[in-house]
């Protein structure tokens, strides 16, 4: 069946698929895809009473990736903001965002805040010079 993603909540790790039959329930373990779901995916799964199973991404095969982020909107915040993972934060790598932002912290604390900000600028300057070139979920940077 084809369904669209109506809701999905990370902490629980389920969801719900909304088609024409109805609404059916699934979690994370019946997820095939390899990025994770998000509201409005259009997918492919299969049916058993009201629960989803086997479910993919439609447009994993149907068409390519549409680039939705901005390559030098993410360079310029990791060569400014670098510091905060912010740029990490906008290309939808939330728990490298985060690792980066402990690591700032750690590093000021310690008295070496220049080491914090080297990681940003360099990540801004690879955004640049387009060695980063992909989202989280793997579409191309505009």
């Amino acid at each position: 069946m084809i369904g669209q993603i109506e809701s999905y909540d990370p902490d629980k790790q389920t969801g719900v698929i909304k088609n024409e039959g109805g609404l059916f329930t699934f979690h994370l373990e019946d997820w095939v895809a390899d990025v994770p779901p998000d509201e409005g995916d259009d997918v492919n799964f299969d049916a058993d009473g009201t629960i989803a199973s086997n479910i993919n991404l439609v447009g994993a095969y149907l068409e390519p990736p549409k680039a939705v982020k901005y390559k030098y909107l993410a360079a310029v915040l990791g060569i400014v903001f670098g510091w905060t993972g912010v740029h990490r934060f906008y290309l939808g790598f939330y728990r490298l965002g985060f690792a980066q932002l402990m690591l700032t912290v750690v590093l000021y604390v310690t008295g070496l805040p220049g080491f914090a900000a080297l990681w940003g600028f360099l990540e801004g300057a690879l955004l640049f010079g387009g060695h980063i070139n992909k989202d989280a979920k793997g579409r191309p940077l505009k």
